[in-house]
């Protein structure tokens, strides 16, 4: 093989690590990101069914139910137009209260309530993250009667 021919080779040969290496950083990053979406998103299906995501939103009035004798805890989810029941076992942030701002962690589970794993308050009365607080105007009346 004359030298100019194992250059070639050296350098397809490089190319092709780079290119198999990038795809499989490409592979594991997609897999690794957890989207935003808010009820509305959620209920017109474009939230992945059978992957992870984040849900944003408010937490209904009333809607907080706690199963005695366990950390389950049941609530609902609203971004003014529609709403989410999420269901979630373990201990909740001392700021998760009732009408304030959450994002929990989980999916969809069959029955069409989301399943959190984790559970996100906002830490105080000003701070909303971004995506939540541009999901969370409340209708218009011309939309509101969509």
């Amino acid at each position: 093989m004359t030298p100019r021919r194992k250059r070639l080779l050296a350098v397809i040969a490089i190319v092709a690590g780079v290119g198999a290496a990038t795809a499989l950083a490409m592979f594991a990053f997609r897999d690794n990101l957890l989207y935003f979406y808010n009820p509305s998103q959620v209920l017109a299906g474009d939230a992945p069914s059978g992957r992870t995501f984040r849900i944003g939103g408010m937490v209904t009035q009333g809607s907080v139910q706690r199963t005695p004798g366990t950390l389950e805890v049941r609530f609902v989810v609203t971004d003014f137009r529609h709403s989410v029941p999420v269901r979630y076992e373990g201990l909740l942030p001392d700021l998760f209260r009732e009408g304030q701002g959450v994002i929990a962690h989980g999916r969809l589970n069959g029955g069409g309530d989301f399943v959190a794993d984790e559970v996100l308050a906002k830490h105080d009365e000003n701070y909303m993250p971004p995506e939540v607080a541009e999901s969370l105007h409340p209708p218009t009346p011309a939309q509101a009667a969509e």
